[in-house]
């Protein structure tokens, strides 16, 4: 038999290289690289503060009326094939109620698009807005899918600082700077991936009236909507529809604690239609023909999980995050190479800044993440991942005991590499 040797030319020895340029930014890659440096012959059981799967631990176990519904769902047999056009109008009729209860407007079904989770809620935005010779502005820090598949349709990424002194807000002046005639839209994420923080209804009005000077769209990931805990109310950028056209993206997979169920959405929140004379809202029914729909029972379950989740659930849910918020603010003060500059109030994160001079044998954030995945079996995500060095992502959508260990085992690491120079 002829071998394959490199002596012979292949015609698909080059694939796309914006692949690879995507994939670059994506936190698998980093938590594949801090996986590879766990010790799995390690007497401790490893505690990812990482990444934000609520689902893996047992407090956070989803409602008992979502388990029912999609149980239902299954058994009936309704569900077993591709989704009808009923199971689909369903699905989107009550995301769309569930939407307008916060909203100064109603959504219609028509303004709602399904989709496999948030992340495709990404690709399918970025896949309809994306020309070369456009650019995008995202936030720094900043949750890096939308980067990678802004990237990937090749469009420029011109990157926004949220300001730490100002509670995370963003950096409206930066904004206007970095705008010109070819920038196409802001992404904002409220409540906000990687830094824990919640935007008032003035800061998301003046990035409203920025967007509108600016002509610009805005696209709100809000998949942690509703996960507050702290004196900031969620407002949904979709109130401000009327000054500048919103496309909303969301899903289940935070509040009802259910990543793995992949149902998602885009909203179009556009009372004055500017979408649809754009062409835009055309363009992305159009991508959407092109795509997978969420699984059918899962569509199908949709409007009893809606309807029928009790308000208890979503109480104890925000309860326990504020409880670990608290735990996990309180034991980074007693860290001295580690500084929050300010506690979170909403989704599972917090972003915190490390002092790399007070370390010894530590380089950087990367560095730090490696070495404690090794020696404490402790995974938290270094701030390169994000856009922004010498921070870190750590996630407390964990159980209160587990995060507190895990907590104590950095705080034995820093101690271990503290230097001794003053």
């Amino acid at each position: 038999m002829e071998g394959g040797g490199s002596s012979r030319r292949w015609r698909f020895a080059s694939p796309n290289p914006a692949v690879a340029a995507a994939g670059e930014r994506s936190i698998q890659r980093h938590l594949r690289d801090l996986h590879g440096c766990l010790d799995e012959r390690g007497p401790r059981p490893v505690i990812p503060l990482s990444h934000g799967d609520p689902s893996s631990s047992l407090s956070f176990r989803t409602a008992p009326e979502a388990v029912e519904a999609v149980a239902a769902a299954l058994l009936s047999g309704d569900f077993d094939g591709y989704a009808s056009r009923d199971t689909n109008l369903a699905a989107c009729r009550a995301v769309a109620e569930y939407l307008s209860c916060d909203l100064p407007y109603k959504l219609s079904p028509d303004d709602v698009l399904l989709t496999s989770g948030c992340t495709q809620a990404i690709e399918t935005v970025m896949s309809v807005l994306g020309q070369q010779g456009f650019n995008i502005l995202l936030p720094r820090p900043g949750y890096p899918k939308h980067e990678a598949h802004a990237v990937f349709h090749k469009m420029e990424v011109r990157h926004y600082d949220l300001v730490p002194e100002r509670g995370w807000e963003v950096d409206l002046e930066a904004v206007e700077a970095l705008a010109d005639e070819n920038t196409v839209a802001i992404v904002i994420t409220n409540p906000n991936n990687p830094c824990g923080t919640v935007y008032t209804y003035e800061h998301l009005s003046k990035i409203a009236g920025t967007a509108n000077k600016l002509g610009m769209l805005v696209i709100s990931d809000e998949v942690y909507g509703h996960l507050v805990y702290g004196s900031t109310p969620f407002v949904p950028m979709g109130v401000f529809g009327d000054t500048v056209p919103i496309l909303t993206l969301g899903a289940i997979s935070k509040r009802w604690a259910v990543p793995g169920w992949r149902f998602g959405w885009i909203a179009i929140c556009d009372p004055k239609c500017i979408l649809k004379e754009t062409k835009v809202f055309h363009s992305l029914t159009s991508f959407k023909m092109l795509t997978t729909d969420p699984a059918t029972f899962v569509q199908g379950s949709i409007p009893h999980i809606m309807k029928n989740t009790h308000d208890e659930f979503f109480s104890k849910i925000i309860r326990l995050l504020k409880e670990c918020a608290e735990i996990c603010y309180s034991e980074i003060k007693e860290i001295k190479c580690i500084t929050c500059p300010c506690k979170a109030e909403g989704s599972f994160f917090m972003m915190v800044k490390l002092d790399i001079s007070q370390l010894s044998d530590i380089s950087d954030d990367v560095d730090f993440c490696r070495k404690l995945a090794k020696e404490e079996s402790v995974m938290v995500l270094p701030g390169t991942a994000l856009g922004i060095e010498n921070w870190l992502r750590i996630t407390f959508a964990s159980d209160p005991a587990k995060l507190k260990q895990g907590l104590e085992r950095i705080k034995s690491f820093c101690l271990r590499h503290q230097s001794h120079v003053n």
